[in-house]
């Protein structure tokens, strides 16, 4: 049987169609690829781990417990959040979890594969999708007990839960968005990545993850500007039944979020080729 022959050349940059074109192409004919990457780091994340998927929760669910310890000592005072505090200090770290992964995900998947990007050509559009996989299989977990945590502490089922899967799906999308447009950065310079871990030690702060947005200050409008605000806070008023109040500021972030994803993807596509061949 005659073996295809498939000729590699360097591709028309100024036909902004065509990339997206052969881009959408390559994640559909890699989409076996993508799953078996995806399913190979899994195994690889938990293989010599006792604690298993527990992992996932510890992080968000140690923060969660240091913020409730220093709300019921007095040693912090936090501003009433309208809903058990148990409930708003987890839901908040466990999205910004989801989020802070979702930005990770790119750089991380193309750094474990540039061995094999340098000896084998395949669509790299494939490590995306495949940290894609690993995010929705994370975050399923995540959600599941953050569901757990809703009815333990009284809030109980509501309709609104049902759009939780969507807003999740934005979470992550606003968060690879940003993370594509990082990774080429970050693969050139090793001082990125640790710049984006200490930003977002202090972006944690100027999100209402663990307390609410002040009634007014300089901080209050801050927090209301910053495009993470909406993303955390619709989801948890979808989590808590609330009426969401920064939804029109939310569909905006989204809105904005899908074409920068589709000009991160291309960019991607043209400049790790070039990353990694340089870096061979």
């Amino acid at each position: 049987m005659a073996l295809e022959t498939k000729i590699y050349q360097k591709e028309n940059n100024s036909s902004f169609r065509a990339m997206l074109t052969e881009s959408l192409n390559d994640i559909w004919k890699s989409r076996f690829l993508s799953r078996q990457l995806a399913e190979r780091d899994i195994k690889a994340q938990y293989r010599q781990s006792y604690l298993g998927i527990i992992w996932a929760f510890i992080t968000p669910l140690a923060t969660a417990a240091v913020w409730i310890f220093l709300n019921l000592s007095g040693t912090v005072k936090v501003t009433d959040t309208g809903v058990p505090y148990p409930v708003y200090a987890f839901s908040g770290t466990l999205l910004w979890s989801i989020i802070r992964e979702a930005i990770n995900s790119p750089t991380t998947s193309t750094n474990s594969a540039r061995g094999i990007m340098s000896k084998i050509n395949f669509p790299k559009e494939a490590l995306i999708i495949s940290g894609i996989y690993k995010l929705l299989f994370n975050s399923s977990f995540k959600v599941l007990l953050l569901l757990i945590f809703v009815f333990i502490f009284g809030i109980g089922f509501h309709w609104s839960l049902l759009l939780l899967p969507f807003a999740i799906l934005g979470a992550l999308l606003f968060g690879t968005t940003i993370g594509l447009i990082l990774t080429p950065l970050s693969m050139l310079y090793n001082d990125v990545g640790k710049i984006v871990g200490m930003g977002f030690s202090f972006l944690m702060y100027v999100t209402p993850v663990v307390y609410a947005i002040p009634k007014s200050g300089v901080m209050k409008t801050i927090m209301e500007w910053n495009p993470l605000t909406p993303v955390i806070l619709t989801s948890r008023d979808l989590i808590t039944g609330t009426t969401p109040e920064y939804l029109t500021y939310y569909f905006i972030v989204l809105g904005l979020s899908l074409p920068l994803f589709i000009f991160a993807l291309l960019s991607y596509r043209v400049s790790i080729p070039i990353i990694v061949e340089r870096s061979a």
